[in-house]
């Protein structure tokens, strides 16, 4: 019976030794290099011993529809009317809540879309949930 070698280059081959030390260095870089995540929507949720009350005043209720249409009070928006809506309803109110209702199936990346708008607006109380169907 015969016994493979398991090493193909010779001890004194200068080139097997830089092969190891290229493929450690590979390793070395990836272990050490930071990898961008997606973290998806980073929210900070309510302390449970100190529930919060918000007033009717408040609170905006807006919702999405299936086809992704954004609705305020029955009325269609646009990415610019709700960032105008924020702006005016912040400035009246500036513990302003945003309630957003989602359709089950609306598509992603209109709500993405929506909370963008809502996150540039720096509103700092924000909700949503999905609306049942």
């Amino acid at each position: 019976m015969k016994i493979k070698k398991f090493f193909t280059h010779r001890a004194d081959d200068p080139m097997g030794a830089l092969n190891d030390l290229s493929f450690l260095l590979i390793i070395y870089f990836l272990v050490i290099a930071g990898f961008n995540t997606n973290r998806g929507f980073l929210l900070n949720l309510p302390s449970r011993e100190k529930p919060r009350i918000v007033q009717k005043d408040d609170l905006l209720r807006l919702s999405l529809s299936r086809e992704g249409e954004l609705l305020f009070e029955g009325e269609g928006l646009s990415e610019e009317a709700l960032d105008t809506l924020l702006a005016q309803n912040l400035a009246a109110h500036p513990n302003m809540t945003v309630f957003l209702s989602l359709d089950p199936d609306v598509p992603y990346q209109r709500f993405v879309d929506t909370v963008h708008v809502i996150r540039e607006r720096r509103v700092e109380n924000f909700s949503f949930s999905p609306s049942g169907g």
